[in-house]
């Protein structure tokens, strides 16, 4: 009997391929995604709007989780909420007590959510861990998924990158010293299309919009969903 879990989803490309791998493995069943939210709404590293991640929950057939944060929450009050969050899936899903995440190969990361989650009596699956991220990335695109970079951080990647395809030419075009995946943090995508979608998300892009200097952000101003 295969086991149940939750995917911690940051509406982006590795968030995608963990979902993808754990559920092309019959022990796992994975029956909703976890995100959390900025004050404004927004994921705050990608800086996506609720209503996307909503949207690709939709086009993913998945319910959807959320822990609501204000910025800069401190460590206590972001485990406290995301234990609430955690116990109200467990609540529906007898057995919950697994999350997946996306992390490639930060350690610190990931003892840092371990830590986190054995608090709250779950564990963390990291699926795509120690993989070459080069060969995940060209495997991202080969295997159908569609990702736009929603967010850069310009002072390890030229802000022009945001707003650009996730495909063989951007991979190309990055610069050595930047993770194929962008793992460390150079940028972050926006998936509206793959393998696993009912249909594709139509993205209205507005204009790319600085942060707070060093971050520059693409603007999304709705989301269609188009069926195939």
């Amino acid at each position: 009997m295969s086991t149940p879990v939750l995917v911690s989803w940051s509406g982006g490309k590795d968030a995608a391929m963990a979902l993808a791998r754990v559920r092309s493995d019959p022990r796992w069943h994975v029956v909703g995604l976890l995100t959390t939210l900025t004050p404004a709404g927004r994921v705050s590293a990608h800086g996506l709007a609720r209503a996307v991640i909503v949207a690709q929950a939709q086009a993913l057939g998945l319910p959807l989780f959320e822990v609501s944060l204000p910025d800069a929450a401190p460590n206590a009050l972001y485990e406290a909420r995301l234990g609430a969050a955690l116990a109200a899936a467990a609540a529906r899903y007898q057995g919950l007590a697994t999350l997946v995440f996306g992390d490639l190969f930060l350690a610190d990361v990931r003892a840092w959510r371990e830590a986190l989650l054995a608090r709250c009596g779950w564990q963390g699956l990291f699926p795509l861990w120690g993989e070459d991220t080069g060969a995940l990335a060209r495997r991202f695109i080969s295997d159908g998924w569609r990702a736009v970079l929603c967010a850069v951080d310009t002072t390890r990647l030229d802000a022009r990158f945001c707003g650009r395809e996730f495909d063989a030419a951007l991979l190309q075009a990055l610069p050595a010293s930047c993770d194929p995946c962008g793992e460390r943090g150079e940028f972050h995508t926006c998936v509206y299309a793959g393998p696993l979608w009912r249909g594709s998300l139509a993205l209205r892009r507005g204009r790319a919009l600085s942060g707070d200097g060093r971050f520059r952000y693409l603007a999304l101003a709705g989301v269609d969903r188009v069926e195939h």
